[in-house]
């Protein structure tokens, strides 16, 4: 028996290596078999290169300064220095439980599914190096900072201003969703709509994939969820529990509500759904019991139908895949309804309905803090780029499709 297995938990351990793993799975291959389904052929290489690089470059980012600036130190606002590139890291080194290796490995996927969510929401429209550049300086300057408000600890004790004032966010509702739904929305509207769009048809190209990656996030969402418990307990089964409910749920009020005013229910519909269910309880999972759940699924498949049609007809942006509409908007609204259905006997902080009326008003100043300091950073980032190396591909390039435009390639 090594020295590390003597003194982390291996059933702790056992279980953080396999949510690790799922939410790896969640962006690679998940996400970009839903995106790659969801755009134009001429376009479904492109979008899943660009998940794929967002991974290797999130990897490294977190590596060099991402984990020492986001969970390390006593700074309110920012990490601290000392564990640059690493440095320190031992195999014995334990977070809690496991190993801090793990720890770190966990945290990673997180930071590197945020980039890539966002990319849904301009996708078939940015240049690849524009892109590269922009998610490395978002992920220090934006991703950083707001993970390490919401999610820093030091010996047990809340570090980070946002998690001290009390905000909720369990597993990534503010920290991954409305941040990157925002950042992306922001993104969207900076590069404005795809040529054609409103006039040319923009359908997917093949739902099949994107059935199969909605299906591999979901599966994945209950290591993003789940794990988030940091360890094989009781809180990790009902966050596991609460996770499926809330997502069944919302697919189910999309799918109703999508067929009531259209006449049919859409796999696109019933699969948009599922994830914006996802989104809703991700915050709130370990914080809410099944019937928590339940509402909060059936609300944010409603809200997310709706930030993904009469939202962005009503105010004409080009969110593509409709990264805003579910993330954004879901987020959002998991968020305000964590602080409503939280239950103190499941995490140990009661909402809104056990007479908290302070919770929701936390929460909603936790949304409005997110919101504006990365629409302000993402927007200063993405005007530096525009004015330096540009950002948006050549009019000849996109009728053309990226996949031959950027990569040299094609779908046959």
């Amino acid at each position: 028996m090594t020295d590390l297995v003597s003194v982390a938990d291996t059933g702790d351990t056992a279980w953080m290596l396999m949510s690790t793993s799922l939410v790896l799975l969640m962006t690679i291959p998940g996400l970009a078999l839903f995106y790659g389904g969801m755009v134009r052929k001429k376009n479904v290489l492109a979008i899943m290169a660009q998940s794929f690089a967002v991974v290797c470059l999130a990897s490294i980012l977190w590596m060099v300064a991402g984990y020492s600036l986001a969970l390390t130190g006593d700074n309110p606002l920012i990490g601290g220095f000392d564990r640059l590139f690493l440095h320190g890291l031992t195999r014995q080194g334990l977070n809690g439980a496991i190993p801090e290796s793990l720890y770190i490995m966990f945290q990673m996927t997180f930071a590197i599914i945020a980039p890539a969510l966002m990319t849904g929401a301009f996708a078939d429209r940015m240049k690849f190096s524009s892109l590269l550049l922009f998610m490395g300086l978002w992920i220090l300057l934006v991703y950083v900072p707001i993970c390490h408000w919401v999610w820093a600890t030091k010996d047990g004790e809340s570090v980070g201003f946002l998690h001290a004032l009390g905000v909720l966010d369990f597993a990534g509702g503010t920290v991954v969703h409305i941040n990157a739904g925002v950042a992306g929305l922001v993104t969207a509207l900076v590069l404005r709509p795809r040529r054609g769009w409103g006039t040319d048809n923009m359908a997917p190209h093949n739902l099949t994939l994107s059935l199969m990656g909605a299906a591999m996030l979901w599966v994945g969402w209950f290591g993003f969820n789940a794990g988030s418990a940091s360890g094989a307990n009781g809180l990790a089964a009902m966050a596991m529990l609460t996770t499926q409910i809330s997502a069944a749920a919302a697919a189910l009020s999309w799918m109703a509500i999508e067929w009531k005013l259209r006449g049919k229910p859409s796999v696109l519909g019933i699969i948009s759904g599922a994830v914006g269910g996802l989104v809703g309880i991700t915050p709130a999972a370990g914080f809410v019991d099944p019937m928590g759940a339940l509402w909060i699924g059936l609300i944010s498949g409603a809200v997310c139908y709706w930030g993904a049609t009469a939202l962005k007809h009503r105010f004409n942006y080009d969110d593509s895949l409709d990264a805003f509409g579910v993330h954004g908007v879901g987020g959002i609204a998991g968020a305000i309804l964590t602080g409503i259905f939280a239950v103190e006997a499941v995490g140990g902080t009661p909402g809104l309905l056990e007479g908290n009326w302070m919770l929701p008003l936390l929460q909603a100043f936790g949304v409005l803090v997110t919101i504006v300091y990365t629409a302000g950073v993402s927007l200063l980032l993405l005007t530096i780029i525009d004015k330096t190396i540009g950002l948006r591909v050549k009019p000849d390039d996109e009728r053309e499709g990226l996949d031959i435009a950027l990569h040299g390639e094609t779908v046959t």
